[in-house]
């Protein structure tokens, strides 16, 4: 895996080599942290005040404290400056700082950093799998971008290993809610469907984006309970996130989906792209 040069630590770029984080933070102890992921294109983060926001609201679900606009846009803008990329995956982290061993906190500052790396295309279409584990809706992490991201690897691995791109899972009431870095859509007699954020699915700001998009340009949408049995009968689906965009599927558990050629996926990302055309900050 090659890692950036440099990355940048509570108001410092450092040499990656160099970098240290204390064993003692709570992120690494507990998983007691918040983050967010953009692209930039051409220099400049894609949609920064809708994620920053949502890394506020985490924050303040977590009792971390979140960092203003500038510092956190600026932090975004010298990493990706001192590890010369001007298209790169960019991830913001701040975690509670130093605690001790337990879910009890410290009293520490909380901990930042900001990596970057290239931006990597996605295949056309991908390929999804049902994992036997669910999201539980009434979690204290439902809907925060939480660091505590164990389950998701697991699935994802488990995804993997059967030759699936994503993971997708149910909430605790046999409902469709999300993908492991993921939202879903599903298109079944026309109409484009996605759960709604009470199926315990995380906020994603292309999911947002996406909803918008579709109703400028005319699409009917709806965000209502689906019952994950719905997935071996919908018309289509795709996924959505920040690296995604509008991410047609080929697949689901094995069951062969228009991919590209669907109709309707078609439009949606025509809207989105549309939506967003020209706008680093839609």
């Amino acid at each position: 895996m090659n890692l950036p040069t440099h990355i940048w630590i509570n108001g410092h770029i450092s040499h990656t080599a160099e970098a240290r984080i204390s064993p003692f933070d709570h992120g690494f102890l507990v998983g007691d942290g918040v983050f967010e992921t953009l692209v930039a294109r051409g220099g400049r983060p894609f949609t920064p005040t809708r994620h920053w926001r949502r890394l506020v609201d985490s924050c303040k679900a977590m009792n971390i404290t979140p960092p203003d606009y500038d510092t956190y846009l600026n932090a975004m803008l010298a990493t990706m400056q001192a590890n010369g990329l001007s298209d790169a995956r960019v991830r913001v982290t701040l975690t509670s700082g130093d605690g001790p061993l337990g879910s009890d906190r410290g009293d520490s500052m909380a901990t930042m950093t900001v990596a970057v790396t290239p931006l990597k295309p996605w295949p056309p279409t991908d390929t999804v799998m049902t994992v036997p584990w669910t999201r539980n809706e009434r979690c204290a992490l439902a809907g925060i971008k939480s660091t505590s991201y164990a389950g998701n690897v697991r699935a994802l691995a488990l995804a993997h290993a059967e030759g699936a791109g994503e993971a997708i899972f149910a909430n605790t009431r046999d409902e469709l809610c999300e993908g492991t870095g993921t939202n879903i859509f599903i298109v079944t007699a026309g109409v484009v469907k996605t759960p709604p954020l009470s199926s315990g699915c995380l906020a994603g700001v292309t999911r947002g984006l996406v909803l918008e998009a579709c109703a400028a340009a005319g699409i009917a949408v709806e965000e209502v309970a689906i019952p994950i049995a719905a997935l071996k009968t919908c018309d289509e689906a795709f996924l959505t996130s920040s690296t995604r965009d509008v991410h047609p599927l080929a697949k689901i558990d094995q069951r062969p989906m228009p991919g590209v050629e669907g109709a309707v996926t078609q439009r949606v990302a025509q809207a989105f792209r549309d939506f967003v055309a020209g706008r680093d900050d839609p």
